[in-house]
């Protein structure tokens, strides 16, 4: 029997999250019918990860992959997951879990939310377009990094008058400060790329400074259920399954 893929997002008290998700594994389940694909999340939403890794336990099985559905490595993937794992694996002590890696960096997440930019209507050869690449934001500088690393891949490889990152929390730029920066670089004309797996405050937040700040951009949907996504989960659970092939264990 296969071990179950748990996968895991944030969660948020906006239902259209949770229904993105479900969405995004439902394609998972479609590509690999045979697998026990559980959904779960951190807070705000249930069922909680503890939870559904309970239920795990007593439908019977042993083994589990915890696949975050997380886009960078912070807080949630560093601690709170980790400490998940261990306090099910305390009160149930025949699981054996493992914890995959994040879904980023990967190419297939930059593929996702440039798609989701040009069905916009963000044309790669205005030179008059300035381009904000919105994320949540993170205390920790290699998740920030990670945005805005894509935005200048997406610089490189468009003629926009800019592409930068731009964040909703807890980092900067925020969105104001990165149009005023498009703006200076000669941008005319905006769109906002989405670095957001799903619908929720956060996101809302940058589409409202951005209409505030900018007329008539460009907005671009969440990552939602790409099937670059879904194909990216599944890698994640078969290379955390093929680490530890005897014993699952913790991969964070």
């Amino acid at each position: 029997m296969s071990a179950p893929l748990v996968a895991v997002a944030h969660g948020s008290r906006d239902p259209r999250s949770a229904a993105t998700i479900q969405g995004l594994l439902d394609v998972v389940r479609s590509v690999r019918p045979e697998l026990d694909v559980r959904t779960a999340f951190l807070e705000l939403s249930a069922p909680r990860l503890g939870d559904v890794l309970d239920a795990v336990h007593a439908d019977g099985n042993r083994r589990a992959v915890i696949v975050p559905l997380l886009l960078g490595h912070a807080y949630h993937a560093s601690v709170d997951i980790p400490n998940a794992a261990r306090e099910a694996e305390r009160r149930n002590p025949l699981l054996r879990l493992c914890t995959a890696e994040v879904l980023g960096p990967d190419l297939r997440l930059r593929q996702a939310a440039w798609r989701r930019l040009t069905e916009s209507g963000a044309d790669p050869y205005d030179p008059e377009l300035g381009v904000v690449l919105a994320g949540a934001g993170s205390a920790h500088d290699s998740a920030n990094r990670l945005v805005s690393d894509v935005a200048g891949v997406w610089q490189r490889h468009s003629r926009w008058a800019g592409a930068v990152a731009a964040f909703a929390a807890a980092a900067e730029p925020d969105v104001p400060a990165a149009l005023e920066r498009l703006r200076a670089q000669g941008a005319r004309r905006f769109a906002v790329g989405s670095w957001f797996l799903a619908p929720g405050r956060l996101p809302d937040r940058v589409l409202e400074r951005a209409t505030e700040h900018a007329e008539h951009p460009l907005l671009a949907d969440t990552m939602g259920a790409a099937p670059e996504l879904a194909e990216l989960v599944i890698e994640r659970y078969e290379a955390a399954l093929a680490a530890r092939p005897g014993r699952l264990a913790h991969a964070t």
